[in-house]
């Protein structure tokens, strides 16, 4: 279930009652991805300098909780504090974290356990005072649990580091292989027009919305095209076969410096079999499989999308583009929540760790925006042309380290989340951010391109 729509639409009783069920849900996922499934080495070990140990990210969501549930929400004595400086993600870069004295795997679950014990004693306590920020709409609840979930996706990005044998069993693969929930041939264009004018960008109003979704405020944007679809892996193939990677005509100076320097020549996980002219072949949570050829690309940095999009003649769409496909609703005039509408449900996107893959071209059209746009949500997130910065108005709530301290050229903002974020974590609104040459995270893209003059 994702949070309602609007402040006061669910009474309080109520809404304790979803975040205590969500609060159970998102902690079974992170023992799933932890130490239900692994022990020892698999759990203290650092697969990357990239990412930290799984066990760094279990105890971190505790301390976290902690620190915002207990400590600020309800006004309770903190428990560690001399384990607050080991889980605090801007004290220690992730190289760094493999050598802290981290709580060993036990201890860490049982820490994060007795945290948890001691919110749910004091959720019936707390007051959802519409005048305090921090619990109106039970926003601070909210954010635990979003925040929870996000790491869960950042744990998925860990496994997938992982080599060696599967770390993961596809809970449905075979039903992926046919696309999906309402799979079908859509309205065949590869591209729509979304006409010029203004839309509402951002939120003011949703409850779990982080601060730099905020505030709503209105963007007039020129009229462009935008695919209907994420950039398909087949599309993908054919940019490499034409020499993508070998022409400097597609690459912005930066991108073609890391190209050089890092030697890549295709996605991240690919490979090919028998060389030149064989096929192409992925890894996948341990295993080997060819590249299906009608999901996204996954797994590609923002300078290898922008190239494709050279390439193809088109370019990356702006944020503004991709939200205004996602959310405006022109005969309304209004944004959504979704891109189907206002409320989640299953059936309408490829979220929430349903599938260890994106699915496949068609997938999910009950799903499309209001402009006919498909997949915006899930499968794989969306690099947009854009540098992470705040709105018109913007403010930083509850801590500048979330969103304020990233601002600027140095991040590119994506979009609409990926197989792997929960529901309850995105929505058309929220807004992810990463360096340029990232490509251990589950991101994509698709193509928009500006209208030729007299066409």
């Amino acid at each position: 279930m994702a949070p309602m729509s609007a402040p006061g639409s669910i009474a309080e009783d109520d809404l304790k009652e979803l975040i205590a069920a969500e609060l159970g849900a998102v902690r079974d996922r992170s023992f799933g991805l932890t130490t239900d499934v692994l022990a020892g080495d698999d759990l203290t070990g650092q697969v990357s300098p990239l990412m930290s140990p799984l066990v760094w990210d279990l105890a971190h969501v505790g301390n976290y909780e902690e620190l915002w549930l207990l400590r600020a929400a309800a006004g309770i004595e903190a428990m560690r504090p001399e384990i607050d400086d080991l889980y605090d993600a801007f004290e220690h870069p992730r190289a760094e974290r493999p050598s802290l004295p981290l709580l060993p795997p036990e201890e860490a679950r049982s820490y994060i356990g007795t945290v948890r014990a001691k919110v749910l004693d004091s959720l019936a306590s707390v007051r959802f005072d519409t005048a305090n920020p921090l619990t109106s709409g039970g926003f601070v609840y909210g954010m635990v649990v979003q925040h929870e979930h996000m790491h869960d996706e950042t744990m998925l990005a860990t496994h997938q580091l992982r080599k060696g044998a599967p770390a993961l069993l596809d809970p449905l693969a075979e039903p992926l292989r046919n696309g999906g929930p309402g799979t079908g041939p859509g309205s065949g264009a590869d591209e729509v027009l979304i006409e010029a004018g203004p839309f509402q960008m951002g939120t003011s109003d949703h409850p779990w919305a982080y601060d730099n979704e905020r505030p709503a405020h209105m963007v007039d944007v020129p009229a462009y095209y935008i695919d209907v679809e994420p950039v398909t892996n087949a599309a993908y193939i054919a940019f490499i076969e034409a020499g993508g990677y070998d022409d400097p005509r597609w690459w912005d100076p930066a991108g073609w410096e890391w190209r050089n320097g890092s030697g890549k020549r295709a996605p991240a996980f690919w490979s090919r079999e028998g060389g030149q002219g064989g096929q192409w072949l992925r890894r996948r949570f341990g295993r080997t499989e060819p590249v299906p050829p009608g999901e996204p690309v996954q797994h590609v940095c923002w300078y290898e999308a922008d190239a494709y999009a050279r390439w193809a003649g088109k370019r990356l769409p702006t944020e503004a583009e991709w939200e205004k496909a996602a959310r405006w609703d022109p005969v309304a005039e209004r944004s959504r929540t979704f891109p189907w509408g206002e409320h989640y449900g299953e059936g309408h996107a490829n979220l929430g760790q349903q599938m260890l893959r994106p699915s496949e071209t068609g997938a999910y059209a009950s799903g499309a925006s209001a402009y006919g746009v498909r997949r915006m949500l899930g499968d794989v997130w969306e690099w947009t042309s854009s540098d992470f910065h705040g709105y018109p108005g913007f403010r930083s709530f509850p801590y500048k380290e979330y969103s304020e301290v990233f601002f600027g050229p140095e991040y590119k903002v994506l979009r609409g989340g990926s197989w792997a974020t929960h529901p309850l974590a995105i929505r058309g609104s929220f807004r992810n951010w990463d360096y340029p040459i990232r490509r251990q995270i589950f991101s994509g893209f698709r193509c928009a391109r500006t209208p030729r003059e007299g066409a």
